[in-house]
């Protein structure tokens, strides 16, 4: 089986596809794989850790106010399509498939004009622009939540297939004392509190992950902290970091980007992040108590629906980002609590609920829809 993959922008288009093709290798270990993505996204960084072959498509969203930039992301919709056809012509792909962003376009619509099987996966509860675009070409779209549905033309409903969300083995074949042996903090740390905001990052979440270092961390010696600033904070927030003279506390680990997430979360007390699809059926999958602060910023609001749905039944917090800036305390004197005996009974109660949102049989599904793209 010869499969490319496409998606990219932030790791919640990456991630995706990087699972679908680790279910596609556990399942057919001689499969060929290669991705196609821009030279500008996370998925360049991803994807060469994986190990698979990149190739690349000039392509960019348009925005939504007037820009001169437009002009040349319409330029590009039109003719990255033949850039594409190229690298499928000598790569030779049995099925084409897409996780979102905008690379999917020029990728899925030459594999389809070519006769090629086409599938595509939509995490979110809002179809994202890139499927909406192609919902008519592709032969499958792939969706995690059943709401999702109701944003995609009617008479498409026939290609749609809920899976759930394709989530790696790791973030359920490895336990927390497994993990905390593994990254060799078992007897060295009681507990440990894992915090990021994507991987692009996001300056409110780093900036509440640093009160809580300030307000908890720095005092409490005994739990580690370790955070992830995403690309583009990192510099910005390693200098805050820095001047609140944070980096002499051993008990703090300071990143850019967290490889190795499925140990890190498995090893976890408590996970302060965002709740986009991605990271909330991570979470669900681990089992994990977990505090969401869904971006402002993204389309339809779905992170903060997302993390609705699991607050509403006491399986997460939710905390936006503006009650936070009203109250910098709010969040490390709820970590406090969670990680405190007081709080051992809200914490487990979140472990338990958030079970209930896992999907673990998402790879075995997508990879048997594959197998029935390809025979058809």
């Amino acid at each position: 089986m010869r499969v490319l993959m496409t998606g990219g922008g932030t790791g919640g288009h990456v991630n995706p596809a990087l699972a679908i093709a680790r279910t596609i290798k556990q399942n057919d270990p001689d499969a060929v794989i290669a991705y196609v993505g821009t030279k500008r996204g996370i998925e360049n960084k991803l994807v060469g850790r994986a190990g698979y072959p990149m190739y690349h498509v000039e392509v960019r969203g348009i925005k939504r106010s007037l820009s001169l930039s437009n002009i040349k992301a319409a330029y590009l919709a039109v003719t990255s399509p033949h850039k594409a056809k190229k690298i499928i012509r000598e790569f030779r792909p049995d099925i084409v498939i897409g996780t979102g962003g905008y690379v999917c376009w020029p990728v899925v619509k030459a594999a389809a004009d070519m006769g090629i099987p086409t599938a595509l996966h939509e995490s979110n509860a809002i179809a994202g622009v890139a499927v909406k675009m192609l919902v008519g070409r592709a032969d499958r779209i792939w969706l995690n939540f059943e709401k999702t549905a109701e944003s995609i033309n009617p008479k498409y409903r026939d290609k749609l297939l809920h899976v759930g969300n394709p989530v790696s083995s790791g973030f359920h074949s490895v336990s927390r004392e497994e993990a905390r042996n593994e990254l060799g903090i078992a007897g060295k740390y009681e507990k440990m509190i894992l915090s990021y905001g994507g991987s692009m990052g996001a300056e409110k979440v780093n900036d509440a992950a640093l009160e809580v270092m300030k307000r908890y961390t720095a005092d409490h010696p005994e739990t580690l902290h370790v955070h992830a600033t995403g690309s583009i904070e990192h510099e910005i927030c390693t200098g805050l970091f820095k001047d609140a003279g944070l980096d002499k506390y051993p008990n703090i680990e300071f990143l850019e980007f967290i490889y190795d997430m499925p140990l890190r979360m498995a090893a976890a007390d408590v996970v302060i992040c965002r709740a986009g699809a991605m990271t909330v059926s991570e979470i669900a999958m681990c089992g994990k108590c977990a505090i969401f602060i869904p971006s402002p910023n993204v389309a339809e609001n779905h992170q903060y629906k997302n993390a609705k749905v699991l607050a509403d039944a006491g399986a997460a917090l939710l905390f936006e980002e503006k009650e936070l800036v009203e109250d910098p305390a709010l969040l490390p004197e709820t970590v406090e609590r969670l990680l405190s005996d007081e709080g051992a009974g809200e914490a487990a109660r979140m472990r338990e609920n958030v079970t209930a949102f896992a999907t673990p049989d998402a790879n075995k599904l997508i990879y048997e829809d594959i197998k029935e793209l390809l025979r058809k």
